[in-house]
């Protein structure tokens, strides 16, 4: 079983992710975590690249190219190995944010980056994927770190986001469920754990 977790930044996507993954293991599955750009040598680099360095310029194919290649590498090195063993997978991120960032958000074409993403992952997606929704502005003020690169892109690209994730989601709906984050913690992880079971089962 294949999930991910997305939505706009501050919406306590690593929180939640935490919390769901030692709930399936307390069901006694084998759980395993990673997020996207990330948990390989390439997909760290690629994140590094990708969300700290403020003085590189990365056009909007550019950068869009660089997450596939990183999320290429983590179903071939991750994903792929885990579900082959009979392991729950639980990812803070994947394709989708790919698809709501550089493409509703960020204008290139939407149908094509599917595309592009079904070539990088070999087709590879979540049984379901879980969007954590709030308005942009409320979800800016949980930001208590140094935003990165991506966070930095300004209250309307921000905007545009929440709006792609709702947008896929009315889309697919057997696919991409939207909680609401504006909740306690503990009822958000209540909500994830109830829109997984019906997976699970």
């Amino acid at each position: 079983m294949f999930f991910s977790i997305d939505g706009g930044d501050g919406a306590g996507k690593s929180t939640q992710v935490a919390m769901f993954c030692q709930w399936l293991g307390q069901q006694g599955r084998e759980v395993v975590a990673c997020r996207d750009p990330g948990s390989t040598p390439l997909g760290e680099a690629v994140r590094q690249l990708l969300l700290d360095r403020h003085d590189l310029r990365i056009d909007r194919r550019s950068e869009m190219l660089l997450y596939m290649a990183a999320r290429a590498q983590l179903g071939e090195e991750i994903i792929r190995p885990a579900l082959a063993n009979g392991k729950t997978v639980v990812s803070d991120r994947y394709l989708l944010a790919n698809v709501v960032y550089q493409g509703h958000a960020g204008g290139l074409d939407v149908a094509t980056l599917w595309e592009v993403g079904r070539i990088a992952t070999g087709g590879l997606l979540p049984d379901l994927t879980i969007v954590l929704d709030m308005p942009a502005e409320a979800a800016a003020k949980r930001l208590v770190r140094q935003p990165d690169r991506m966070e930095l892109q300004g209250e309307a690209f921000h905007a545009r986001v929440r709006a792609g994730f709702l947008a896929e989601a009315a889309r697919q709906p057997d696919r991409i469920a939207v909680l609401s984050a504006a909740q306690s913690i503990e009822q958000v992880q209540a909500d994830i754990r109830r829109a997984a079971e019906r997976f699970l089962k």
